[in-house]
């Protein structure tokens, strides 16, 4: 009787676990086909090659953007995909590059996207885990330690050769201008450009034990760094490779496995290596901090200035407090891009 009774309990934890896997790689959301969009009379045309590994090859009026796509922000990179097309002026010169985690249901990823846009020039490609996993330390919020989100450090790697210069966007945002203007930022001698924060205390994104000691802290000593936010980031490719600047911030992310010196994921690496050497972006393109801090998540107000994007980085998302009834006031800008079809819908 005791073996039986055992027996059950194990058939009963092998099912748990697997439910547990298939949870994390389904999507149990539904989404209404966007709008098509097409280019103004006066976009440029694109010419478009084909290479020996027949990977497509475009010339500079393509606009190449990077995202992360895995199921749990799937409905807000949905609606970050919507805004970017929609305030475009050539939007079919927009090519979209989605990195899925190798734990994924990455087909199932790529289904999801192609129902909803049909017409959406984009290529998705797998990011292996254990590329990053034993580099990562644990941080302050769980979700920072996903690998996913080191995947931004390995675009250079995982995005084919020939495409140089990519807008990197996170999936908690939403554009309400053109992202051509954003690409054509120039870059001049820097790997990569984002709006700086000079006002924000720099000092906090790094632990005592990295300040007191001299041959870390002098790290800056020949730069004027300033804090930037990684979701939205202007790279070029061609330099990174050539700078082998993947490795750069991975010999950081060694360095905090055996001492800790920063406690927010893959941000501080990013700063280690670029703060200070990076092409300044006009603030209106990274409205951030609209999901709240990273412990409460209390709604923020927009800082000063016009706005291009709308970015709820933090704890909170708009879609959580918006299915929650608890939204904060400019979680109603992001509603209009939602592309969830509600549970009782009618369409077909």
């Amino acid at each position: 009787m005791f073996h039986l009774i055992l027996l059950l309990l194990l058939l009963l934890l092998h099912s748990a676990t697997i439910t547990a896997a298939t949870t994390t790689t389904t999507i149990s959301q539904q989404f209404k086909e966007a709008p098509q969009f097409y280019n103004s009379p006066e976009c440029p045309l694109t010419t478009t090659t084909i290479t020996k590994n027949n990977s497509s090859n475009n010339n500079s009026n393509t606009v190449h953007v990077a995202m992360t796509l895995d199921a749990a922000y799937i409905r807000g990179s949905m609606a970050a995909i919507l805004s970017v097309l929609q305030h475009s002026s050539c939007p079919e010169n927009i090519i979209f590059h989605f990195v899925t985690s190798s734990s994924s249901n990455t087909s199932l990823l790529r289904a999801t996207i192609a129902t909803s846009f049909p017409y959406l020039n984009f290529h998705v490609y797998r990011f292996m885990d254990s590329i990053v996993s034993g580099l990562i330390s644990t941080s302050i919020r769980a979700a920072l330690d996903c690998p996913l989100n080191y995947a931004r450090s390995y675009l250079a790697s995982i995005l084919p050769v020939h495409v140089n210069k990519v807008v990197y966007l996170d999936s908690d945002l939403v554009l309400v201008d053109d992202i051509a203007k954003l690409a054509a930022t120039p870059l001049g001698d820097s790997i990569l450009a984002a709006p700086e924060y000079c006002n924000a205390d720099f000092a906090i994104y790094f632990t005592p034990t990295f300040w007191s000691s001299p041959s870390l802290s002098s790290t800056f000593a020949d730069r004027k760094p300033c804090y930037f936010n990684t979701g939205v980031m202007v790279m070029d490719l061609g330099r990174w490779r050539a700078g082998e600047y993947t490795t750069k911030i991975e010999e950081w992310m060694e360095l905090q496995k055996r001492m800790r010196i920063y406690e927010l994921g893959s941000l501080p690496p990013f700063l280690l290596v670029f703060a200070g050497k990076i092409a300044p972006v006009d603030h209106r393109w990274n409205q951030h901090g609209l999901g709240g801090d990273n412990y409460r998540g209390l709604c923020r107000d927009l800082h000063p200035g016009p706005v291009s994007l709308l970015h709820w980085s933090g704890k909170s998302k708009p879609w959580v407090r918006l299915d929650a009834e608890r939204p904060c006031p400019l979680d109603a800008l992001w509603a209009p891009y939602d592309l969830l079809m509600p549970p009782f819908s009618f369409d077909s």
